[in-house]
């Protein structure tokens, strides 16, 4: 599942991939953020996991995921330095959007004990370079060394579901991934939860006819 929803991103515009992200945080309520001049959405599950999404005005973005029950999980070894290395290869645009930065739900801090600097934890690091997605160097470097799967460890599948790379990006599949485990008890909840999913989508369709990306 892993490599099917890492090469169904990368076949997707990044404009489209902006779009769902921005769904997925409004429906997950997560309060989109900036950053400097970057837009921050992020997904979370309650319970560990997050993905974590900058896009720049310059056609660049950084995608961070986080699995708390993989060997990935770095903040629980408090490793500041290999943290760090994680995010070798990314260009410093991106990773200052994460380097000293407050705290919030999908991203604690890990800090060096003896400069004070901070970054944002995650077990899985990615980037957008203008035309292709790629994994970062230092990620793909500490998985090899550790004998790690880079997709399976960091939770990427997982922690992308919702956006439903591949597939067609409808209320219906977005309430579909969402009641994987029997969220919605109810009929009616789930009526109520297709309406608002379509309204969300509905106040995003504006956008991707601007920029002129096809529903996948």
């Amino acid at each position: 599942m892993s490599q099917d929803t890492w090469d169904a991103l990368k076949a997707t515009p990044l404009a489209e991939v902006r779009r769902r992200a921005a769904i997925v945080g409004e429906l997950t309520e997560v309060r989109p953020m900036v950053v400097d001049d970057a837009e921050r959405f992020a997904w979370n599950d309650s319970g560990g996991q997050s993905a974590v999404w900058y896009f720049t005005p310059d056609g660049l973005a950084l995608l961070l995921v986080f699995d708390h029950e993989s060997e990935l999980n770095l903040y629980a070894e408090g490793d500041y330095a290999l943290q760090e290395s994680l995010y070798r290869g990314v260009p410093e645009s991106l990773v200052r959007l994460v380097r000293d930065r407050p705290e919030n739900y999908e991203s604690l801090n890990l800090v060096d004990s003896e400069t004070g600097r901070a970054i944002h934890y995650a077990g899985g690091v990615f980037w957008f370079d203008g035309e292709r997605w790629r994994a970062a160097e230092g990620f793909l470097d500490h998985c090899e060394r550790e004998g790690l799967a880079p997709l399976i460890e960091s939770g990427f599948g997982y922690c992308l579901g919702d956006y439903a790379f591949g597939r067609e990006f409808t209320a219906e599949t977005v309430i579909a991934l969402r009641d994987f485990d029997g969220r919605y008890e109810e009929a009616s909840e789930r009526d109520a939860a297709l309406v608002e999913a379509q309204e969300v989508i509905d106040r995003h369709a504006a956008s991707r006819r601007e920029v002129g990306v096809s529903e996948r």
